[in-house]
């Protein structure tokens, strides 16, 4: 009977993890400075929660703005969040706000008072989930700030991580440690690929795709994801089967056709230039927390045995594939990998027309809002450019979606003798 209470805890472990705390219909705003602004972590966020959850109810908004410090997105938060009434945020802040220089108390005291003011104004307009990042960090090979050393500015950022975290337990939301996974990945690719290594961009602070991969782990963590695409096994001796989002079409002996509608991340080809995310791969956990498509063999009889799968084979041992090996992971071309560059391009090309729309059009609405309510014909007008603005926008969204479409790919598993 002494096994009951831990079998459900155990139980109740697993639930947890395997629930994300999206909402059903989610709309997740993406809140950041002019590293948001580069929307490449965004781009990365959107991708996954489009193409890798198997959900068709989640919308993503883009609200980066450079050179932004809390308080300036807590000014303009009522009006801009307004465009998309989203239920669900993530927010990044805190390189600015550091003031590139080394911490005092006062930088801190700063920090807290405009992200307080920021969580109130995202409460008061209905966002029920907000996954409260830390700012990232900077590479001290690369950052040249003559107020600040790299190392000193680190310590100042570790400072509003804390804060940060302080912040969303107070308010019983989950935290993005953004700051303690790029810094933990940068000390190990800087051990193995070299000082010139810079996956913090190359003013060490506005990340390349390396670091924004970084950053989009940290808030797909904090939204709950367990990372499990899918699990597939192949029946040397009998009938494939798989889990769910991947439809077996056919499947005897060692080959597995499949319908997938659960898509694995992809990733760039480079695996050593920073401006590759694959680069980043090998220092940091995103393919074992976020990433796995599943593939274990039995009744294989031999040792080893070649897996095929779209134009790339790989020989794994008996052991692995009983075990389970990550297709996703081990593979560096999938079937995959055009379809979600397709989509991740034209994710891109929505999210900078949300730049555009909210820096040259929605944050002004502020001051044409007074005139509007005095003048009917101008409250006509922006009545219609507001639709104008709107129509593009699902335009550009209907676009990325039309591009999510089930995947038809083999898996076929050969024994070596």
């Amino acid at each position: 009977m002494r096994i009951l209470p831990a079998l459900f805890i155990l139980l109740a472990v697993v639930s947890l993890r395997a629930e994300p705390l999206l909402p059903p219909n989610a709309r997740v705003a993406v809140i950041g400075d002019s590293i948001t602004e580069q929307k490449i972590y965004s781009k990365y966020v959107e991708a996954y929660l489009l193409a890798c959850t198997g959900r068709d109810d989640i919308k993503v908004f883009q609200f980066g703005w450079s050179g932004e410090r809390a308080g300036g997105f807590a000014a303009r938060l009522e009006n801009d969040l307004a465009v998309f009434n989203p239920n669900v945020a993530t927010t990044c802040y805190g390189m600015n706000d550091g003031s590139y220089k080394a911490y005092v108390p006062q930088i801190g005291a700063e920090y807290e008072k405009n992200m307080r003011a920021v969580v109130a104004g995202l409460q008061k307009a209905g966002v029920k989930v907000m996954a409260i990042g830390s700012p990232g960090g900077v590479d001290p090979d690369f950052f040249n700030r003559p107020t600040v050393k790299g190392e000193v500015y680190n310590d100042n950022l570790a400072h509003l991580r804390d804060i940060a975290k302080k912040l969303a337990e107070e308010n019983k939301q989950p935290f993005a440690n953004v700051h303690d996974t790029m810094m933990s990945a940068l000390t190990k690719s800087k051990a193995a690929l070299g000082k010139g290594y810079g996956p913090f961009g190359g003013d060490g602070f506005h990340p390349s795709a390396a670091g924004q991969l970084l950053m989009a782990q940290a808030f797909l963590k904090a939204l709950g994801f367990d990372g499990e695409i899918g699990a597939i096994t192949v029946d040397m001796k009998g009938q494939a089967t798989a889990s769910s989002g991947h439809i077996v079409k056919a499947g005897q002996g060692g080959t597995v056709e499949l319908e997938s509608s659960k898509w694995p991340f992809c990733f760039d080809a480079d695996p050593k230039n920073a401006g590759s995310n694959r680069s980043i791969l090998p220092f940091t956990s995103f393919n074992q927390d976020l990433n796995r498509l599943t593939l274990r063999v039995k009744n294989l009889g031999s040792s080893k045995a070649k897996v095929t799968w779209g134009p790339q084979s790989r020989e794994f041992s008996r052991e692995q594939l009983d075990v389970g090996v990550n297709l996703a992971a081990e593979f560096t071309q999938t079937p995959f990998d055009g379809v979600f560059a397709a989509l991740s391009n034209a994710i891109a090309l929505k999210q900078t027309y949300e730049t555009t729309l909210i820096k040259s059009f929605v944050t002004h609405m502020r001051v044409v809002a007074a005139e509007a309510a005095e003048e009917p014909k101008v409250a006509v007008a922006l009545t219609k450019l507001k639709k104008k603005f709107a129509d593009e926008h699902a335009r550009q969204d209907a676009n990325a979606r039309r591009l999510i479409k089930p995947v038809i790919h083999t898996i076929k598993v050969e024994e070596i003798r």
